[in-house]
């Protein structure tokens, strides 16, 4: 294992945690909280901004809604990370060294990579030229400007996933005055159970949301979108929330990859192709029994938890535990008064249970309230009896020693 120290001191094991989004953070501020008391081990999280991102919130930003202000390294102070902004422009796996800025190289024994994902911008003709995304604060308050400013016209909403869902209901409520077009491959709470999706529905319905289910969009224009068949729907404003894509960077550093660029992992969450690898998030494909993990807060951050245990046994001569996770939930915001929360199987499938109105609004904030104080009470736990928060549940970590 190669380490850098001086001579006479103890070799420091350095672990560079690339992305500081829900899954990156989770594993820097527990892996800080487990090699505390060693002394021999540097944890440093780079990320492009210094800002969190709530991404869970970013349709609230579009709109114009004031969220509190998240510095990373005030989240990280005296947990014993430290941070580095800058954007990771290549990764080199034989070498074990991360490049940022195109000027700066920093060198890992452990490397967690947790680049996240970004909107697919890439399939559709136009979308890179004429829509807004959500993928960070930035993109979310240039949103928020353009719509300000709008007197009147239809803002299109492309995919009727949870994000869509959100940012349509969303943008409604706050700007009644505007038409707000719904489109997407599926019906909006296609995964639900029929209560909860008729619920949806009607809230949908309820705020002025023209749905256009069942419909491909296959070209975004200046003023409009084409949909699958021909039919346009006039546009002045249309957001992208239609899939998913990673960074390149995985596949071009030789790590084995899926048909989606994600790092394909074992059953630690360590790379097949280089196990001093470990891949959280949304850049990973990691599979369990019903299928392979969709990124989401509610499984990235356990995925970086268990990533930062599995170091910890790792240095302690262990071999790290296979990861298991199974979902709970599907929470759904319908503007800031309306909401419903989908309670479900652990392979995501939709359980008969469900809460709606006011009493999914307060569950949705309780369990979607920023976790970092939670993880930062956790640096004065001891490693056996520490909990983290998941799914409006405390599930016990199991002992790193």
């Amino acid at each position: 294992m190669s380490t850098a120290h001086q001579p006479g001191t103890a070799p420091t094991h350095r672990v560079l945690v690339l992305g500081a989004g829900y899954a990156g953070m989770a594993a820097a501020i527990q892996l800080a909280a487990r090699t505390r008391r060693r002394g021999d081990v540097r944890v440093t999280v780079v990320n492009a901004q210094e800002r969190f991102t709530e991404r869970l919130r970013l349709h609230m930003t579009a709109t114009g809604q004031r969220l509190a202000e998240m510095d990373i390294p005030a989240i990280l102070a005296d947990t014993g990370a430290s941070f580095v902004r800058g954007w990771v422009t290549a990764v080199d796996a034989q070498a074990r060294t991360v490049r940022i800025d195109d000027s700066r190289t920093l060198h890992y024994d452990t490397l967690v990579y947790g680049l996240g994902s970004v909107a697919d911008t890439s399939l559709v003709p136009g979308v890179d030229d004429h829509a807004y995304t959500l993928d960070s604060a930035q993109d979310a308050a240039v949103l928020a400007d353009r719509l300000a400013r709008l007197a009147d016209g239809t803002v299109v909403v492309v995919g009727s996933g949870l994000t869509g869902v959100e940012s349509a209901a969303e943008i409604a409520e706050r700007y009644p005055h505007l038409t707000v077009v719904l489109a997407g491959r599926e019906e909006p709470g296609a995964t639900m159970n029929p209560r909860a999706r008729a619920y949806l529905r009607a809230a949908l319905d309820r705020l002025g949301v023209q749905v256009r289910g069942g419909t491909a969009v296959t070209k975004v224009l200046p003023d409009s979108v084409e949909l699958a068949g021909g039919a346009t729907v006039a546009a002045d404003v249309v957001l992208w929330t239609g899939g998913t894509r990673v960074s390149p960077l995985a596949a071009a550093a030789g790590l084995t990859v899926d048909q989606r660029g994600r790092v394909v992992t074992d059953a630690t969450l360590r790379s097949v192709s280089h196990p001093d690898v470990y891949a959280i998030g949304d850049a990973a494909a990691i599979r369990q029994g019903y299928g392979v993990l969709h990124g989401t807060c509610q499984s990235g951050m356990p995925t970086g938890v268990h990533a930062a245990v599995s170091i910890v046994r790792s240095l302690h001569g262990r071999e790290p535990r296979a990861f298991r996770f199974g979902y709970y939930h599907t929470p759904v915001s319908l503007g800031r008064n309306d909401a419903v929360v989908q309670f479900t199987h652990p392979d995501d499938s939709p359980r008969r249970v469900c809460l709606t109105g006011r009493a999914a609004v307060w569950y949705k904030e309780t369990v979607s309230a920023s976790p970092w104080p939670t993880y930062r009470r956790m640096l004065t736990m001891p490693a056996s009896g520490a909990f983290w928060p998941h799914g409006g549940r405390f599930t016990r970590l199991r002992d790193a020693r």
